[in-house]
């Protein structure tokens, strides 16, 4: 009998053991994970991240690959690295990577992810996608509001010759959140959001939108931790609340204003007209007014800080390379002149200023790391398996430096785009070298504004004036600060001559 006993205990546990082992083959678990860092118990590869995440995964994939597994707190997090590994994610397996977890930004600062930035995938995210297309970022909406572009181009340049005449140095941060403010709320609202480029309102909804742009990049512990979420041990939460509701008190204001002036609008709708009327859609599903904030808030914010961040970083590098700004001037001079402002219709005559463009979104950027994904259910990439519910992440910052994808990646030279096997790569996601704004169906909503606004504006500062920087800098610092958006951690200063007839930057 007690051998009989053994016996059975014996095949109990062997029993055990094999559905263990059938278990955990079935569900993937010793499947071949991407290689990665080991990371510290409990909190994983949370501290190997520091203060540069996109910097340190840079270095990494260098050791363990373009396609990288780490363990960050209790969720399991892929980065893929290279052209190569962001086509396998962002177009063969977009679907499954269609979606965003979970986090801090999206609850906090998002409304609950009630936006289009941080919503699932599905008819609400859908029909907000759809709206902002047809009504603001889209190509035929875009052409529509060109004049706005122009007009709000005009008080800039109006107010540049001033400080010149004045011998001030213009902030270029600070003079582009406040003409792309204004061009945003006019479309949007029908009204120039700020009146006075000096007045503490402006200052005060840069400074919102920097903090937001930053601490919305953060890796949050309670993100990848949510058992001590409640601690808020980084104080992350607490300042992600503050400035909600600033944003929130502003958006209300905003809206407020906007009805009770509704009567001045008719015949002319603005955005928010146009989204109101059509809050529904044919799946049933309505928008209600805190989506509709929501997405307010994502124009106002990623429409003004992407954009000004690439048009600052471009300065600054044709500022130190001095012979890129007169090739710049010379192509303008032949095509332009001296006589007008540069239209947009002139850009596509002007292959050197969109070849610095696309050097500065290689380089610097806006978004050094796509806004995360979530697997929607385990899949394999390159031979590895990756797990349901595993964070995706793509260094854009790392491809557009990649020595095995670009000659000499830390050196700014535009003109390597402008012929031979680049010449025809186009930052709008179908080029995965390029991919300043994401690929994919969530692929940054703004990505046809922000082409437009960045070569439009970029060119109309280069054509407008001469740049050089204050007496008093000798070195243009050029170190970066981490958020969704990449700043210059110190912002640009320079002192701007007008190089056109002065009628130019008066005329109306």
């Amino acid at each position: 009998m007690e051998l009989l006993a053994s016996e059975l205990i014996a095949a109990a546990i062997i029993f055990i053991i094999t559905q263990f082992f059938i278990s955990n083959i079935t569900n993937g678990r010793w499947r071949r994970l991407p290689p990665g860092p080991m990371g510290w118990p409990v909190i994983g590869a949370l501290p190997l991240l520091g203060a540069m995440p996109h910097v340190s995964l840079a270095k990494m994939a260098k050791k363990y690959g373009p396609v990288m597994y780490l363990k960050v707190g209790t969720c399991g997090m892929v980065v893929a690295s290279t052209p190569t590994a962001a086509k396998a994610f962002l177009k063969t397996l977009d679907i499954n990577f269609s979606n965003r977890p979970p986090n801090a930004g999206a609850t906090h600062l998002a409304y609950n992810a009630q936006d289009m930035v941080f919503a699932n995938y599905g008819p609400r995210w859908k029909l907000l996608r759809k709206l902002s297309n047809l009504h603001m970022l889209g190509g035929k909406a875009l052409e529509d509001w060109a004049n706005i572009r122009a007009n709000e181009l005009g008080h800039m340049l109006k107010s540049m010759s001033d400080a010149s005449r004045e011998g001030e140095p213009v902030v270029v941060a600070n003079m582009l959140t406040f003409m792309m403010a204004n061009m945003i709320g006019q479309v949007i609202l029908s009204k120039r959001v700020f009146v006075d480029q000096k007045g503490a309102e402006v200052n005060k909804f840069k400074d919102m939108v920097v903090e937001l742009m930053t601490v919305a990049g953060y890796f949050n512990i309670g993100d990848f931790i949510p058992k001590l979420a409640w601690m808020d041990l980084q104080g992350i939460e607490r300042g992600m609340k503050r400035l909600h509701k600033k944003f929130n008190d502003l958006l209300t204001k905003m809206f407020d204003e906007h009805k009770s002036t509704s009567y001045e609008r008719k015949g002319k709708p603005d955005f928010l007209d146009v989204v109101m009327e059509n809050r529904d859609n044919s799946e049933g599903e309505r928008l209600s007014t805190t989506n509709i904030k929501a997405v307010l808030l994502n124009l106002f914010t990623a429409g003004t800080d992407t954009s000004s961040s690439i048009i600052e970083w471009a300065l600054a590098e044709m500022m130190k390379n001095l012979n890129i700004l007169k090739k710049a001037h010379q192509e303008m001079n032949q095509v332009i002149g001296k006589n007008r402002r540069l239209i947009e219709s002139d850009i596509p005559n002007l292959p050197y200023l969109r070849a610095i463009c696309k050097e500065t979104f290689r380089k610097h950027p806006s978004t050094p790391l796509n806004l995360p994904r979530v697997s929607n259910e385990p899949c394999m990439v390159d031979g590895y398996y990756i797990p349901k519910n595993t964070r995706l992440s793509v260094n854009i910052w790392a491809i557009g430096r990649d020595p095995d994808v670009w000659e000499n990646p830390l050196e700014f030279n535009p003109e390597r785009f402008m012929s031979g096997k680049n010449a025809k790569i186009d930052p709008r996601g179908n080029d995965f070298e390029l991919i300043p704004f994401g690929a994919g169906r969530r692929i940054c909503a703004g990505t046809r504004m922000g082409i437009v606004m960045v070569e439009y504006i970029l060119g109309t500062l280069v054509h407008s004036f001469d740049w050089k920087l204050p007496n008093d800098v000798m070195e243009i610092n050029m170190k970066e600060t981490f958020g969704l958006a990449l700043q210059k951690a110190v912002p640009l200063e320079a002192m701007v001559t007008p190089r056109l007839h002065l009628d130019v930057y008066y005329a109306n």
